[in-house]
């Protein structure tokens, strides 16, 4: 919020000085909970812990002790406890029936009222009815959302009216690199099959 309202300030044909009181949140030391630690969620993590950040996750199956101290994570068996605890919070799970509306009214209302919601998993793990409701009564401080649904938002949806939050067009993915590097990978799982060979990206059926 604070580097995107900072821009529009810097490009506004209104702006005559930059107020000096004008302030964002640190995030170096600033308390990140991670929920769904796994492969994405992890190296959230790696980036966070290079910013000095204090590291929560949940997660369905605790990760090894030696994973955990490579990052400095600490597991919170209770989601409720990193809610109540983090500055931001990450949502990097799959969509299930599990996690759809993971983070509905109740669950926001754990969190600090200083508190950031970031999402890049799947829109519906949020509640979105409750996430407005949220930012227009100051529950919670700010969203970041790379994903919604449905996507796009129609233009008249109340997210799109709110000062405290960003949203991107799920571009989480969307490099020149990280495309050809999803396209080879697809294309050696292709040749895989066709060969008779174990196939290197094989999703089991649960």
């Amino acid at each position: 919020m604070y580097l995107h309202s900072g821009c529009q300030i810097a490009v506004s044909p209104d702006t005559k000085y930059f107020a000096v009181d004008w302030l964002g949140v640190e995030v170096t030391r600033a308390t990140l909970g991670i929920i769904g630690m796994g492969s994405i969620g992890y190296k959230v993590a790696q980036r966070a812990r290079a910013f000095d950040m204090r590291i929560l996750y949940h997660n369905r199956n605790r990760r090894r002790k030696a994973e955990e101290e490579a990052v400095d994570a600490h597991y919170c068996e209770k989601m409720e406890d990193l809610l109540q605890q983090s500055d931001f919070v990450m949502l990097v799970v799959n969509l299930t029936p599990e996690t759809h509306k993971l983070i509905g009214k109740k669950e926001l209302g754990l969190m600090k009222p200083t508190a950031t919601l970031i999402n890049i998993s799947r829109g519906a793990v949020i509640d979105q009815d409750a996430l407005v409701e949220a930012l227009q009564n100051k529950v919670i401080r700010a969203a970041a959302l790379d994903v919604t649904y449905p996507e796009p938002l129609p233009r008249h949806h109340p997210l799109l009216k709110l000062n405290n939050i960003i949203i991107t067009p799920h571009i989480g993915t969307a490099t020149v690199q990280a495309t050809r590097m999803m396209a080879e990978e697809a294309i050696a799982n292709i040749l895989a099959v066709l060969n008779g060979q174990p196939i290197p990206s094989e999703v089991f059926p649960k």
